[in-house]
């Protein structure tokens, strides 16, 4: 089984997990209806000590699973034991092709506490300086954060832009050791929970390709699609950062309302999904991995 693309870690195997993935979708025939994709959404937010696209596989094994640990986490943090022939469930591990993890069902102890078994409504509500936070974490990716005072019906926006004389030049990375230059503007005179939801829109567009490849980022080329199949995306990806990190968004009535409107999901491209909002939870630093011990952390 080929190895999970993590951030930060070379992606050679990319092709292989697209194909992976691929192979999954069409086994299985699930999330090919608008439903089932937002269930699949829901999902992944409820779980966010694993990165997406492991959540994803998790949903794939076993659909309703309230909440998965390894053994060691199972019984280092919640002074739990797996129970004797309890069936593990799979999931991709850096540098290694799998790691094993167990549903809360097949483990017997101490009571799982709510702030675990609800991680995303146990986050704090965020406050301005956790956006200057972000601001410093994002300049290490070539990424500049600006709180501009819009009115207030605009939220903000990003562009790649290169700045020669006072002129605006797009220009990307097309180098794996050379940062780019990119630019997300937000309104300085929304609540910090609604700058955080802008920020991560406008950075699942960056990740998700929608302004072109980016070797430093490790974005791939994406084919053209329409304005409509990028912001489904953009807000799938927004939904699921948000979510897992207790901050509400209007991505959910976004979805609710496209669910309404369409019974097919599309062109929706679930690997990208899945990366994107791993490669932004990564940047920023956001979530609580689960860990397999003082010399293995996944993500």
């Amino acid at each position: 089984m080929p190895q999970l693309n993590i951030p930060g870690i070379p992606d050679e195997d990319e092709d292989a997990e697209k194909s992976l993935l691929a192979n999954l979708l069409q086994e299985s025939r699930l999330y090919h209806q608008s439903k089932d994709y937002k269930e699949l959404l829901d999902f992944v937010t409820k779980l966010p000590n694993f990165a997406p696209f492991n959540a994803f596989l998790l949903n794939l094994q076993k659909p309703g699973l309230r909440f998965a640990a390894s053994k060691f986490d199972w019984h280092q943090r919640f002074g739990r034991e797996v129970k004797e022939g309890a069936r593990p469930l799979v999931i991709l591990w850096p540098f290694s092709p799998i790691a094993l993890v167990y549903d809360v069902d097949d483990t017997e102890g101490y009571p799982l506490p709510d702030s675990v078994l609800h991680a995303f409504q146990a986050t704090g509500v965020l406050k301005n300086n956790d956006i200057l936070h972000f601001q410093n974490l994002l300049l290490r990716q070539g990424i500049e954060l600006r709180q501009i005072k819009y009115g207030d019906g605009h939220a903000g926006h990003i562009q790649a832009e290169q700045i020669i004389e006072g002129t605006d030049i797009i220009e990307r990375s097309t180098d794996t050791k050379k940062r780019p230059t990119y630019r997300i503007r937000v309104n300085s005179t929304h609540d910090p929970n609604v700058q955080f939801v802008t920020l991560i829109h406008e950075m699942a567009h960056l990740y998700l390709g929608h302004l072109g490849p980016d070797k430093y980022l490790k974005i791939g080329e994406r084919f053209s699609m329409t304005h409509e199949q990028a912001e489904l995306e953009a807000e799938s990806v927004a939904y699921l950062v948000c979510k897992r990190y207790g901050v509400e968004s209007k991505s959910e009535a976004y979805l609710a309302d496209y669910v309404k409107a369409n019974d097919k999901t599309g062109d929706i491209h679930f690997y990208m999904i899945m990366k994107a909002a791993g490669q932004i939870e990564n940047v920023l630093n956001l979530g609580d991995m689960v860990s397999f011990g003082p010399k293995k952390q996944l993500r």
